[in-house]
């Protein structure tokens, strides 16, 4: 079994904090998602950082994953040191994400257990799938299907394990579903065993980082560049939204971190849709000639503005 470094992966430091580990998983997710990248191995990456994503990301698994860091190095054969157990998974679920071996080795559950009846008249429930379903904020305001894959597992009478089956359905993301949103679909699971009924397949809503969306419930972030002059005395501008571009209009001595509320262009919710929030950022231009640096000279002189006034006793 391999060691993975998932610190390696992500292309961050041990001692990363919650927010560079989630800034780095966003840029690498969209990178390699399957849907939109043509990297070579975009599906091999984005599962493994995905993978790495869901320890680190979690204060428990990424504790007990530092402890066993000590004693493995990336991409060389791992054991675990003598006397220890893997965690388990919390649920016992079986979950249709792919993971390593050496994921599931660590916290058990990963790619579900067997389960094996002793008689031929025994009859049991079919195991539940836990399936991850990665969504754009554009399908979000899709009323079209989704195709999905996963694997099933499948068993005799007996309930001796045999190979998975692929099964493939289309289904459709119900309106208002928010990131991490757990959706039940009856009878989609594992087949029972000896007759028994079928389990059930659960979906995770997992909302793909956007590179200029950021989420808050149903309500959309953008942040939105403006040179010193366009805050100064207004302005008009043209800012894209998930159903096409929109003009906003700025209004003068706009200010760094003002936030301007554009009604109904968020994400789709139970009750309507929410809103998109343009978060205004004044940036300076990256190089000045001496005439410009003239120019903002006579601006300081006139304006006479202290910007740290509130720091004087």
């Amino acid at each position: 079994m391999e060691f993975k470094d998932y610190y390696r992966i992500l292309g961050v430091e041990p001692d990363a904090d919650e927010k560079t580990i989630k800034a780095a998983y966003r840029k690498l997710a969209r990178k390699y998602h399957p849907d939109v990248s043509d990297h070579q191995d975009a599906e091999k990456q984005f599962k493994e950082v995905s993978e790495a994503y869901k320890v680190l990301k979690d204060p428990a698994k990424r504790a007990e994953y530092d402890e066993l860091r000590k004693y493995g190095r990336h991409g060389k054969p791992f054991e675990p040191p003598p006397g220890w157990q893997p965690s388990g998974s919390a649920d016992g679920a079986f979950f249709e994400d792919d993971f390593s071996d050496f994921f599931a080795s660590i916290f058990g559950g990963g790619r579900g257990g067997t389960r094996r009846a002793q008689r031929h008249d025994f009859h049991m429930r079919g195991q539940d799938i836990e399936m991850e379903l990665p969504v754009f904020l554009e399908e979000m305001l899709s009323d079209k299907s989704k195709a999905i894959a996963y694997k099933l597992p499948q068993y005799d009478a007996d309930g001796h394990r045999l190979e998975d089956v692929e099964k493939k359905l289309n289904v459709k993301i119900p309106p208002g579903a928010i990131d991490g949103e757990r959706i039940r679909l009856k009878g989609q699971g594992a087949p029972g065993i000896g007759g028994g009924p079928n389990g059930d397949l659960y979906l995770h809503i997992r909302l793909v980082p956007h590179p200029l969306y950021d989420v808050e419930g149903h309500n959309l972030i953008i942040t939105v560049p403006l040179a010193p002059w366009e805050a100064a005395l207004g302005t008009k501008i043209t800012v894209p939204t998930l159903t096409g571009n929109i003009s906003l209009t700025i209004p003068p001595d706009s200010q760094t971190g003002q936030r301007l509320r554009i009604k109904g262009k968020g994400l789709v919710s139970k009750t309507g849709r929410g809103d998109l929030y343009a978060v205004l950022k004044i940036v300076m231009p990256r190089r000045s000639n001496e005439n410009t640096r003239m120019l903002w000279q006579q601006l300081a002189d006139e304006a006479s503005f202290e910007p740290r006034s509130e720091w004087r006793n």
